[in-house]
């Protein structure tokens, strides 16, 4: 019996062990494969490794917008929503109000169908290692990049901003996000129960860090500009204003501030009001600081030349029903005085007394009514209407400034090509080496003539002399234009602008300067805006170690710039 017994025992301990072995077979063999990709699935994560987002530098190497390394949180709810004593714990690590930790314990427990969950981002590095000593299973923290940009609201409106993706949103940084912006590269790691890496497995797609970006951007002339607009901004209660300041040798932006402004750092300002860049996107009616280029048409059309006399007698002229005056009425005037006391008579007898499509032509060969090719984003055309569908009344309106809109980056465009004498070159925002071609748009001479001509508006009796920069020649304009307001133009509400260039003898730097609605009680460009321009023209000139042109006697001379073109 026990020999039985101890048989049936072995045959039963030897049919074990063949099960065993069998079971083993199986598993290593048969389904191997099966059993090593649930495995994987898992301890086995592929693991994104964020890109740096390239440097943006001024052209002085000054950095405008860096990427700072920060810790975001994220969890795996399946796991996490097994420790949901916790959740309370790790809310107010993640400084959640009251009311908003029982949302976040709503949030957790009500997505275990997913594995990946965002909790916060772009945490301070104390609230980090907070989040980290709670040691929570499911819980995780993986390196991103936060922007931050040095020059706070100075060059908001440039640069624009990204979003917590660290995708460009505005500003250079949405025009060039293709160059700025790198690749995420992957890994695949071996994890944990607790989602906890353990072991780099491989490396799947490396990392494309983003390239650096160099702006056309002076930060010196930018906080310049800034400075000075945010000043005359709060002193004449204007609602709003803009400076673009190119460079006439290159075109390339060398300042383009606006006020209002918003700090990029701080992203509970961000509002579509608030970031938008006036100076590109926004237009208005140019006033006087169109009369230049009518001029220019005049001028090139052969029917007038430097010396040529206007009689704006008696002080008015009557256009269809409309009847069009002179404040001061100046009887027989050269153009020198026509644009130093900005006549609109006469400007109306020159316009009128010329080809429609001369004026039209001339205008569209500056830029008006077309994009620049600064690329910024949002930039607006403005408006010019073909010379077909202008009247004499429009002919008329359109010479001292209504009837077009202009963008402050248009107008100082068509300004820098004046100061180059008539060459054309591309709007840049960033920055250029070497010498740039540009194309002739204005005859050179027709351009010297019209730089002398508005030297004698920044003349001690001209419209703009508040403009005048001690030891240099500016040749500019003033332009002040009623805002259309409920279909008609509103007699207490005003655009200033003044467009000049500087030095007149060599321009190197042209600038606009636009002051939207002043409400302390002035609104004359140039009371207001002239002086804006000699501030900050004035100072890029020193900063740039631009040589001074003009002699304390030439300065003073209102027809001087005239009588040096009429004796050549």
């Amino acid at each position: 019996m026990f020999r039985n017994r101890l048989a049936c025992l072995f045959v039963v301990l030897g049919l074990a062990a063949l099960g065993l072995v069998g079971r083993a077979v199986d598993l290593q063999l048969v389904d191997h494969g099966f059993l090593v990709k649930q495995g994987d699935a898992r301890f086995s994560r592929v693991m994104q490794i964020a890109a740096h987002r390239g440097t943006i530098v001024d052209r002085n190497g000054e950095p405008l917008a860096v990427s700072t390394p920060v810790e975001s949180v994220w969890a795996n709810p399946q796991i996490l929503a097994t420790s949901t004593e916790q959740l309370p714990q790790l809310a107010r690590a993640l400084k959640r109000t009251r009311p908003q930790q029982q949302e976040f314990v709503r949030r957790v427990t009500s997505s275990t169908d997913r594995e990946f969950l965002y909790l916060a981002r772009h945490l301070q590095p104390a609230d980090a290692q907070a989040v980290r000593k709670l040691n929570i299973a499911g819980v995780n923290l993986t390196r991103e990049y936060r922007r931050y940009y040095p020059s706070g609201e100075v060059a908001g409106h440039l640069l624009g901003f990204t979003n917590v993706d660290d995708e460009g949103q505005e500003g250079a940084e949405l025009a060039f996000d293709h160059w700025l912006s790198g690749e995420d590269g992957a890994k695949r790691v071996i994890q944990d129960r607790y989602g906890r890496r353990v072991q780099d497995v491989e490396s799947i797609r490396p990392t494309r860090q983003g390239r650096d970006l160099e702006l056309s951007l002076d930060l010196r002339i930018q906080y310049l500009a800034y400075r000075e607009l945010k000043a005359v901004i709060q002193q004449q209660r204007a609602k709003s204003g803009s400076i673009v300041v190119l460079d006439v040798v290159t075109g390339e932006v060398l300042a383009m501030v606006n006020q209002p402004t918003y700090n990029p750092n701080d992203r509970e300002q961000r509002s579509p009001a608030a970031y938008r860049n006036r100076a590109a996107t926004d237009i208005f009616e140019p006033g006087s600081s169109i009369k230049p280029f009518v001029v220019a048409a005049a001028l090139a059309s052969g029917r007038y030349d430097t010396s040529s006399v206007v009689d704006t007698n008696p002080g008015f002229v009557q256009v269809g029903v409309k009847v069009i005056e002179d404040e001061h009425p100046l009887g027989a005037a050269n153009l020198a005085t026509i644009l130093a006391k900005s006549s609109n008579v006469g400007m109306t007898k020159i316009a009128l007394s010329i080809p429609p499509q001369d004026i039209w032509s001339t205008l569209s060969h500056l830029g008006f009514g077309q994009v620049t090719t600064s690329g910024f984003p949002g930039e607006s055309a403005g408006l010019l209407s073909n010379y077909s569908h202008w009247r004499p009344i429009s002919v008329a309106s359109l010479s001292f400034g209504y009837g077009l809109s202009v963008t402050a980056l248009q107008l100082a465009h068509a300004y820098a090509t004046l100061g180059a004498f008539g060459i054309s070159r591309p709007t840049s925002m960033l920055k250029v080496e070497g010498s740039v071609p540009g194309q002739r748009m204005l005859d050179e001479r027709v351009s010297r003539s019209l730089v002398a001509l508005l030297e004698s508006v920044v003349a001690q009796d001209g419209t703009g002399a508040r403009a005048a920069i001690p030891g240099y020649r500016v040749a500019g304009k003033t332009g002040t234009a009623r805002k259309a307001s409920g279909g008609s133009y509103a007699e207490d509400r005003y655009v200033s602008v003044f467009g000049g260039v500087a030095p007149a003898s060599n321009p190197r730097l042209a600038a606009v300067i636009v002051i939207d609605d002043p409400g302390a009680g002035k609104y004359y460009a140039g009371d207001i805006a002239a002086p804006v321009f000699a501030s900050v023209v004035g100072g890029a000139l020193r900063l740039l170690a631009v040589a001074p042109d003009a002699t304390l006697g030439e300065s003073r001379d209102p027809l001087s710039g005239v009588r040096r073109m009429a004796q050549r």
